[in-house]
């Protein structure tokens, strides 16, 4: 399972780069075939009509313009807010676990039925030209019933409910999207232990633990392009766990990778198809003592449609299936979301 998860995501960054690197090169030849189209010269930064709420492409002028979409649900956008804008998204997850991944990249028994419910409220805004701030407010409640392990007076059954961890994340376009090139955006955020992850009840059966315990701080790119008749989306990030101590004693999480990749592909110009595939792989610590937690690693797809509304409501509505993992739950997760732009 370890070597199919590597060959599938190996293959699937291939393509993304051979889609890539083939439309640059028809476009650049083209490019030089047409005459130029007389147009006004357009200011660097200057802020664009377009809704908040709708991913841009810049292919204006030549026929071929970008159509709004709502942008991939768990891939990051490589485009931020105009100026002044503001944009709250809620997107709710429901997720089934249906097994375990142990360590050997084997689907094994999960001990029980166990679901979660996340609603994350995405509060974004435009503070200058070409850069965004966006929160994100999590509520995580956790289910567990027919466990395998009883509690300590026999509980097979029990919930819990609460705040999940906050995060706060700076985006910088650095590239604007050309005709050869993607635009290109440089992230950097900062994860909260808002979350309950200490002080656990063994009653609650391991459902009361909602947060990390760490400040993760990551950064990364996030890029997006235009190739007719698809939108193409990628994040690229690295992630770093400060220690924490937690019921257990000092730990020392490890750093992680997260890839997502996207495509987005307008059917009409209401309706959206939606294809993500989504990942995190644990590796060392770069910085302080070594990891003492198990490394884990995730593999996701994610299918889904997109409803256009109006030029400031949109909503997406998908299914994400966990398909090979490592120490880690795999669950199928419905997912919804809606976004209003102000």
């Amino acid at each position: 399972m370890k070597k199919d998860g590597i060959c599938l995501l190996f293959l699937f960054l291939l393509l993304f780069a051979g889609i890539m690197l083939g439309s640059m090169v028809r476009e650049a030849v083209a490019e030089t075939k047409e005459e130029p189209a007389a147009s006004a010269p357009l200011k660097t930064g200057e802020p664009k009509d377009d809704q908040a709420a709708k991913e841009e492409c810049p292919e204006k002028g030549r026929g071929d313009e970008c159509p709004a979409t709502f942008g991939p649900i768990i891939t990051d956008t490589a485009v931020p807010i105009d100026k002044g804008k503001f944009a709250v998204q809620p997107t709710f997850f429901l997720s089934f676990i249906t097994d375990y991944f142990n360590r050997n990249w084997q689907r094994v028994s999960a001990g029980g039925d166990f679901r979660t419910f996340r609603m994350d409220w995405k509060f974004t805004y435009g503070l200058w030209n070409n850069l965004e701030v966006y929160a994100v407010v999590p509520y995580v409640h956790q289910w567990a019933s027919n466990v395998s392990e009883p509690g300590p007076k026999g509980e097979r059954a029990a919930d819990f409910g609460g705040i999940g961890d906050v995060s706060l994340t700076l985006k910088y376009r650095l590239v604007e999207e050309t005709v050869t090139l993607p635009t290109v955006s440089l992230l950097f955020t900062t994860t909260f232990p808002t979350g309950h992850y200490k002080r656990l009840n063994p009653r609650f059966l391991g459902t009361d633990l909602i947060g990390s315990g760490s400040y993760i701080f990551t950064t990364g790119f996030n890029l997006s392009k235009y190739l007719r008749p698809v939108i193409i989306y990628a994040n690229l990030w690295y992630s770093l766990p400060t220690s924490y101590t937690d019921d257990e004693g000092r730990q020392h999480p490890r750093d992680y990778v997260t890839v997502n990749l996207a495509a987005e592909y307008p059917i009409t110009k209401k309706w959206v198809a939606l294809l993500e595939l989504n990942s995190f792989w644990d590796g060392g610590r770069l910085f302080g003592p070594k990891a003492n937690t198990s490394p884990r690693a995730l593999l996701s797809i994610l299918p889904g449609l997109e409803f256009m509304a109006t030029e400031k409501f949109s909503m997406a509505l998908g299914v994400s299936i966990d398909l090979t993992g490592k120490n880690n739950n795999a669950a199928v997760m419905p997912v919804f979301s809606m976004v209003y732009a102000f």
